[in-house]
């Protein structure tokens, strides 16, 4: 085929001019579309293989339907970089996940174009319902059309939307993205031409009509005529499974092809139908050779060389926070056959692909299913196992009553190994992990830690296989460790007991998890002023070590505590012990410095920071303002 010299996607700014152009014209646009999106994520850094894989379904869907009228709802959003470049955004789309720049989700306030956002899997079919209910209550005719991948299929919340939407026989269009798994057979020229023959209307009128007549016959007919056109579809497509749950299934069809493509939406468009799945097989990385070669590694990735595919990973001495987990795990492992290791979907993403290699048969990756993750450790736990439970620490809160009804109330020892803890840079604020330390403190019987560095964290592992008295948790950052020097074996810690690292008499810094670095820096600043600070690391959310928090407010007259969490932490739980002993009657000036109560942003880490006020600066501020530096002089003198 001859691509015109004249960018096509020049001309179009919005859907509406895409809607303009011909059939003919679509393989261009999206040739085009595909450039454009490999070359602005090759200088952001981003979600790259899934976009390439949807770029025709992309096109198709907004050259079809009438968007923003007909809403179009991208499960998760890692493939709605091409979606964005077609909808207003290709001005902006290199400032993908750059500080005050485009999400690199679909966001309602963004666009118009984004009528739900979302991040987290498995949302799409249960809003689009929301949507399809709200639309038919109020008389509207308008298209809902839902896009899930495979993966995304995994989860359990998804059958339970389309078990809704089978059952109300609502208007909804869901197409399954299948770009890993393959449950159907092949596509080809067969399947395309029965995609077409069984989402037209003369077939869907015959099949309307069947259902009519069957109704007036015998239960036993009419059930009859039923399972031979399940029968003879399901032969055909591998729709059985949709069918039962009242979606009419229509597929598989091949997602990079538009001449198959285009007429089978445009049949499911202008069917008047109950809710209809379309099953579309993709490749990821579809068009780009590196991403095509490692779907897998062109996930998600930082800036590349879009020549070679080489990524631009910045250089460091120190590994990250992730792989001294993976790695520390695989060394309890080798001495302990009882441990074993459970993740939901991420094995890469937390370390478990390590583990999995030293031990498969130890290694469990159960979909994108945290609910199901934890009570699958509960069982194992019960059965004398050592489980760690190896979860992002946004995608924990997905399964909250699994932790307290499964978990913490039977007191069974689940390990809960809590990765993306605190702030996570540029994927902003759907992946914070901002809330682990209040939700879990606040559970009867639950042991919460947090590490301030690599070897912190290889101590505390060893501490999660030792503790067989219930639960326990210990969270830790994304991104690089701060280069300590990591031991080769951890060190069972004594449970809720943190440690002095730094003894002063004006003011108490009390830190937990990786914010000990800043609090250790604020010390120095703060000793340039005269002012003389001790800094404690807690280690542990809950039980605190409440000797030495009243240690720390008897020999202070200022305590500032440090987290990387919401308000109801571990400052919380300080606050709350300082009052039960009578500490606070004294005149002790007690601050927590915690997360705002705001989302933040996509940026970098430390701007981040920054925002949130956690920096070196905020601290050191923090404390000047508490500390009557003066009087603090003059009533307690220095130490030697």
């Amino acid at each position: 085929m001859t691509v015109s010299r004249t960018p096509l996607l020049d001309t179009v700014n919005e859907p509406a001019d895409l809607r303009r152009l011909p059939d003919e014209k679509l393989t261009q646009l999206a040739a085009e579309l595909r450039a454009e999106t490999i070359d602005a994520v090759s200088v952001t850094g981003g979600h790259l293989g899934a976009g390439l894989g949807v770029v025709e379904l992309t096109v198709a869907l907004h050259h079809v339907f009438d968007t923003p009228h007909d809403r179009l709802i991208w499960d998760v959003g890692h493939q709605c970089y091409p979606h964005k470049i077609l909808t207003g955004r290709r001005d902006r789309i290199r400032t993908l996940r750059q500080g005050g720049g485009l999400s690199g989700f679909t966001r309602r306030t963004e666009s118009a174009y984004d009528p739900f956002g979302a991040a987290h899997s498995s949302t799409s079919i249960s809003a689009g319902l929301g949507m399809a209910v709200a639309r038919d209550l109020k008389g509207e005719e308008r298209n809902v059309v839902c896009v899930i991948g495979d993966g995304a299929m995994s989860a359990g919340m998804a059958y339970e939307a389309m078990n809704n939407a089978g059952a109300m026989d609502s208007r909804l269009i869901v197409i399954l993205n299948d770009n890993d798994m393959s449950i159907a057979p092949p596509t080809g020229a067969m399947s395309a031409y029965l995609a077409r023959l069984i989402s037209g209307r003369t077939y869907l009128s015959l099949r309307e009509l069947g259902k009519q007549l069957s109704r007036h016959m015998p239960k036993f007919v009419e059930r009859g005529a039923q399972r031979a056109e399940e029968f003879a579809r399901g032969f055909w497509t591998g729709g059985t499974l949709f069918e039962e749950m009242g979606f009419y299934y229509v597929g598989p069809i091949d997602g990079h092809n538009l001449e198959h493509l285009l007429p089978v939406l445009r049949n499911v468009r202008d069917a008047k139908t109950g809710p209809i799945l379309v099953h579309v097989v993709t490749q990821k990385g579809k068009g780009y050779a590196p991403a095509e070669r490692s779907a897998d590694k062109y996930h998600g990735v930082v800036k590349f060389d879009v020549v070679t595919g080489a990524q631009l990973k910045p250089k460091s001495n120190a590994p990250s926070y992730t792989r001294v987990f993976a790695e520390s795990l695989i060394a309890e492992a080798a001495r302990d056959d009882k441990v074993v290791a459970i993740t939901a979907a991420m094995p890469s993403g937390t370390g478990l692909d390590l583990f999995g290699q030293a031990y498969p048969e130890r290694t469990f990756d159960v979909g994108i299913a945290e609910q199901h993750a934890v009570t699958f450790a509960a069982g194992l736990a019960a059965e004398g196992y050592k489980p760690f439970c190896a979860l992002y620490s946004t995608f924990l809160q997905r399964a909250y009553d699994q932790v307290i009804h499964d978990v913490a109330l039977q007191g069974l020892p689940v390990r809960f190994a809590i990765d993306r803890a605190g702030l996570v840079g540029a994927d902003g604020a759907t992946h914070a992990g901002a809330y682990d330390i209040a939700f879990l403190s606040c559970v009867p019987g639950m042991t919460v830690m947090a590490p301030a560095d690599e070897a912190e964290l290889t101590h505390m592992i060893a501490t999660a296989v030792a503790h067989d008295e219930g639960p326990i948790a210990f969270r830790f950052p994304r991104g690089e460790g701060v280069g300590c020097e990591r031991p080769d074996r951890g060190e069972v810690l004594p449970i809720g007991r943190g440690r002095v690292m730094r003894e002063g008499t004006d003011i108490a810094l009390v830190s937990l998890g990786t914010r000990l670095a800043v609090c250790l820096e604020a010390a120095e600043k703060l000793a340039a002023l005269n002012i003389s600070a001790s800094v404690v690391d807690a280690r542990f959310a809950k039980p605190i070590d409440t000797d030495l928090i009243l240690r720390m407010a008897r020999e202070h007259p200022a305590l500032i505590t440090v987290e990387e969490g919401s308000v109801g932490g571990f400052g919380s739980q300080v606050m709350q012990a300082l009052s039960d002993a009578g500490a606070l009657d004294h005149g002790l000036k007690v601050r927590s410095m915690i997360l705002p109560d705001s989302y933040i942003d996509h940026d970098s880490p430390a701007k981040q920071m920054a925002m949130a006020g956690m920096d070196v600066d905020a601290i050191t501020t923090k404390a000047l303002a508490l500390v009557d530096t003066a009087e603090a002089r003059r009533v307690r003198p220095r130490r030697a």
